[in-house]
């Protein structure tokens, strides 16, 4: 037994869709009077609190993972430097989440999020040096054609071009930069999900509120805190966003990237639904057929991944 437990993953990774589905309809439903970068900065804050219980109970077992490795100078000072680094890009990218969801529309920017296999693509092409195949560049040019029909609002002119949609894009952009720095630390240490999500949204936090407390003062903190409407929308996203972290790394534990990611790849449409009825958004047509464009498209790319690792095999076990 190697400790698999694929039902379990596989279970897992639909909650990751629901929560990935409902994340965005959560961070537009605060009062629009309530400014994005503390939004970002006090959901980070109540990740902590989430990710304490886990981290905690951990210590106090036989699983301490990083806390108990005695790891080489050089590497710890590495780690610890991956760490910092990831965290702070991952904060970066919470405030452009909440500014995306909030400019772009829940719809349409949970649809750019979709384009995280994009940039994978991109960085294993630069420097992992691994070649695309025919099929999965074919898939490539359709995810990139339907994006640009969604970021010209249906209409293929530049004048329709949406900037905020743009922005979105950086989402998937600096998700997928920390991931590929942050695998090393992954492969190379033991540490677990639970303190690699602690890690995450510490640095966030930190960083956020370095930045709210430039921008808007301390004044503007303390405002935000005594809010209890503010609160409770910055407390049930940081929840939300906190389980999906959690479940996420833990599905993978048990079942390939691949398989986890093709069962959240429907979340935006879960998203348009609820849109719909909570947001009172109206969903264009333009929106539908590109989402339908984008769902095919990154299946089409986990096929074309699958059928080439394949035939890689085939190819070493006939050598």
């Amino acid at each position: 037994m190697d400790g698999k437990n694929p039902r379990l993953g596989i279970s897992l990774a639909f909650l990751c869709l629901v929560l990935l589905g409902i994340m965005p309809v959560i961070t537009n439903s605060r009062p629009a009077a309530l400014d994005a970068l503390a939004f970002a900065f006090f959901l980070s804050a109540w990740q902590i609190l989430f990710s304490l219980p886990l981290l905690l109970r951990e210590i106090a077992s036989d699983n301490k993972g990083i806390f108990a490795a005695h790891l080489p100078r050089r590497l710890k000072r590495r780690t610890i430097a991956i760490i910092l680094l990831t965290g702070t890009i991952f904060g970066i990218s919470t405030y452009v989440y909440v500014l995306a969801m909030e400019k772009a529309g829940a719809v349409s920017a949970a649809i750019a999020i979709q384009a995280y296999p994009l940039f994978a693509i991109l960085w294993e092409t630069l420097f992992l040096k691994r070649r695309k195949t025919a099929l999965e560049l074919s898939f490539t040019l359709l995810l990139i054609i339907a994006l640009s029909y969604l970021a010209t609002k249906g209409t293929w002119r530049i004048e329709g071009f949406s900037f905020w949609f743009a922005f979105a894009l950086a989402i998937p952009f600096l998700w997928s930069v920390a991931h590929v720095i942050i695998k090393e630390v992954l492969d190379r240490t033991p540490i677990t999900p639970a303190q690699v999500t602690f890690f995450r949204v510490a640095v966030s936090t930190v960083f956020l509120f370095a930045v709210l407390v430039s921008v808007s003062g301390p004044q503007a903190i303390l405002q935000s805190l005594t809010n209890i409407h503010f609160q409770t929308f910055a407390l049930v996203m940081g929840l939300v966003y906190y389980l999906e972290l959690i479940n996420w790394f833990y599905a993978v534990k048990h079942i390939d990237v691949s398989l986890a990611s093709s069962i959240t790849i429907p979340a935006p449409a879960l998203t348009m639904v609820l849109a719909v009825v909570f947001l009172g958004d109206t969903i264009e047509t333009y929106q539908m057929i590109a989402l339908g464009i984008v769902v095919l498209s990154i299946y089409g790319l986990l096929f074309a991944g699958k059928r080439k690792r394949e035939a890689l095999a085939a190819k070493g076990q006939a050598v």
